[in-house]
Order: structure tokens, then sequence, then C-alpha cells
């Protein structure tokens, strides 16, 4: 017998059919002997019919009523599916973050988990029931309830999964695992059978759409073993390895994936002086905003341009931090690009084989893209381009580095 937390998301819960067919997969993991647990996101368009509805009263919803509101999409969730598993005879009781006691700290929209009480959800594995636990939120010591921001319901399960110490946290949506890209980008890309902790999160933080990258952190730091599958089709999915690949020689590139969530801001002629990047991402971290990328350049006569990128929907509100702020800088303008996207070339491999990044520029120059700036970690390059060249940068980085065949050793 074996404790599986299973996390369901929103297209795996589109509709009652959906519903139904996920019912179906946790009463053959109750009928095989093993334990279950259940998180769920929202039904697939409700968070953002939600949003919506919010941003109809107000363009600035309060944060704490934001979060109460959005938080009920997973309830509707929940309840309906622990209502079709008890119509089948099977035990199911739903909870709330609050009522599970997922305490986090007091902050609305990003907040982490401090602490979960597990009691109730081990008196219902006790008591031969499945718990069905909606995603995506908690609750803070004033008894507020909390989110944890898009994705959020993944770091839930990761959460309940190291507190529970269960055997294997699965994570199911409408894709069979982890692809070397997008498969409805690049026909040619191939579901990965294992992938490294590490290149995961960098996946993860570039982009991809899989996993939240929350959740892949969380994994990693309790060693959570973690599987990627699909609630439509049979297989094993992907695993995220912990250690290094099982193969001998590990592929050079493992994945291209790509963020079309980016905008940039540039801020010409800052003075090129200590302390001025910190007066520029001061004030935007205390926005709690997330800054991407960040390139500063000299341009001469003791003056200097700042860019980052920020995500699109944060994107006004930056706009108008730094526009208190500029006339104080002494900068010239600010000038601002919503058409823009990410592309990412991720893969262990890198750390043992040279001319990664200038396969990668090769490959997009022969397409005639340019490249607006560039970052890099040990593991990763990403490059910011024009939107519109954004799936063809995909397909001929996937080409270039041979990603359709089994392996990519001679890249």
């Amino acid at each position: 017998m074996a404790l599986f937390v299973q996390k369901y998301g929103g297209t795996s819960l589109a509709n009652l059919a959906c519903i139904k067919n996920v019912a179906d997969r946790i009463v053959a993991a109750k009928n095989a002997g093993h334990q279950v647990v259940v998180v769920v996101s929202a039904m697939s368009g409700e968070t953002d019919r939600l949003i919506k509805l919010a941003h109809a009263v107000t363009s600035n919803p309060h944060p704490r009523e934001y979060d109460v509101l959005i938080s009920t999409g997973e309830q509707v969730a929940m309840a309906i599916l622990a209502m079709e598993l008890n119509h089948r005879g099977y035990k199911a009781q739903s909870y709330t973050g609050s009522q599970l006691k997922i305490l986090t700290e007091n902050r609305h929209k990003k907040a982490k988990i401090k602490h979960i009480d597990t009691q109730l959800l081990k008196q219902t594995i006790d008591d031969n029931a499945i718990a069905i636990v909606a995603g995506f939120q908690g609750v803070d010591e004033y008894g507020n309830i909390t989110t944890f921001g898009r994705g959020g319901s993944d770091t839930t399960a990761v959460a309940i999964a190291h507190s529970l110490k269960a055997d294997e946290c699965q994570i199911y949506s409408d894709v069979a695992g982890v692809f070397t890209a997008d498969p409805r980008i690049v026909a040619e890309a191939r579901r990965l059978d294992h992938i490294t902790f590490e290149e995961m999160i960098e996946l993860a933080s570039s982009g991809a759409k899989i996993l939240q990258k929350r959740a892949v952190e969380l994994s990693g730091k309790y060693k959570v073993p973690l599987r990627v599958l699909s609630s439509f089709d049979e297989g094993p999915g992907t695993y995220i390895n912990f250690t290094e690949m099982p193969h001998m020689e590990h592929p050079v590139v493992s994945g291209i994936t790509y963020n079309r969530n980016e905008a940039k801001i540039t801020i010409v002629g800052i003075p090129d002086k200590p302390n001025i990047a910190y007066k520029i991402m001061g004030p935007i971290s205390a926005a709690n905003i997330d800054v991407d990328m960040i390139i500063q350049n000299n341009i001469g006569d003791g003056k200097a341009n700042f860019t980052f990128t920020v995500a699109v929907e944060e994107y006004e509100h930056s706009l108008k931090i730094l526009d208190a702020i500029v006339s104080e800088l002494g900068a010239k303008q600010i000038i601002g690009d919503k058409n823009i996207s990410k592309l990412s070339v991720v893969g262990m491999g890198m750390r043992t084989h040279c001319g990664i990044a200038s396969v990668m520029f090769n490959a997009l120059g022969l397409q005639g893209i340019n490249i607006q700036f560039i970052s890099t970690s040990e593991i990763k390059v990403s490059v910011i381009v024009a939107e519109k060249h954004l799936e063809l940068g995909v397909q001929s980085l996937h080409s270039a580095f041979g990603l359709e065949c089994a392996t990519n050793e001679g890249s």
C-alpha cells in the first residue's frame, strides 16, 4: 500500500465529464489498495472569470477581498468531486485551506505556507476515506483567506505530500509529462521519462506551465517524489529526479521553453553610479512585483540604460511606480514594450559542453530573429525576442539541438 497525493489541474476538471474521469482515476488507485489525498484546482476558466469579475468592480481590488473571491473556484471543484465519489459509494470529504489549517504568512495573492496541521488529513486517511483538498489557498494567523499565486495548487499538493510523507506526489494535467518543447508548437517534441530537479526548476522559471516554480522548489527542498502525468491518457509520465539522470552521458539540452507573459521596461539615461539600481528595484520589490531578467549598460558620458522584464499583468503597475521616481533619478525617459517573449534552452549537459550559446544564437540568426538581451545560468541560456518570432524560435532551437532524436550528445 502506498500513499499518493494526486493534484488535478483546471483542464482535468473542466466539466462534469472530466470530473467523472478524474473520479475514475482516484477510484482505480483506491481499489489497488492505495491511500489517496487529492488536491484540486478550480474548473478550467473559473479563476479567470472571477478575476475579471473583480476587475469589473475596480481596477485595483482590495487584496483581502480579492483572495476571498478567487479562492472560491477551488471550493466548487472539490465539493463536486467529493459528491461524485460519495455517489459511487466511496467515502470522500472535502476541505478548504482554512479547514485544514494550512497556515500562511499574512500576505495576499502570493502567500507562502508556514505550516500544515495534518491531524484532519490523517484522521480522514485512517477512516479509509478520500480527502479532497482545495488547492491554491490557506489562512493566515488572523483567519484571513490567502492565496498562493497562479498555479498555486501545485504548491499545495507538494506541501501536503511532504507533511504526510507521501510515497509520491502526482501532478495531473492535460499533457502526458514534460516534453522537449511545447507539442502544440513543435510536432516532433518528445516526452521525457526523467528530468532532474535542477532542469525542471529552470524550465518552470522560464515559462513552462507544467509545474509552478514554487512547487518545484519545495519538492527539491524536501525531496518530495514528484511525477507529471496526463489525466486523459495512460502512461508513466515524467519523473523528477533529485540526482543525475541514469544515462551514462546526459543529453546536452533537455528542453526548449518559452514565456509569452513578459514585458520589458527600459529607463534611459540614468546616472552610471552606485546604488542607482537599488533606487529602481527597491520600489518595484516593495510593491511585491517579481522581476525576471535585468541588464544595465553604459552609454557614455556617465549615463546608462537600465532594462528589466516583468509579467505582463505587472507592467502598468511598474510604469506607475517608475513614473514617480524617474525625475528623481535624472533619467531621460522610460520605454516599455509588451510585445516580447522569452526563449530558453535548458540542459544539465551544459555544465560539461561548451558552445551551447553559439548554437542557439546561430539558429535564431539564420531565421532572422534578433536577440534583444541575454541571461544565463549554469544550465540555462535565455534570450528576449520579439513576440512575433516566438514559435519560429522554438521550432528552430528544437531542431538545432536535435531534440527530436532520443539523444543529442552531438549537438
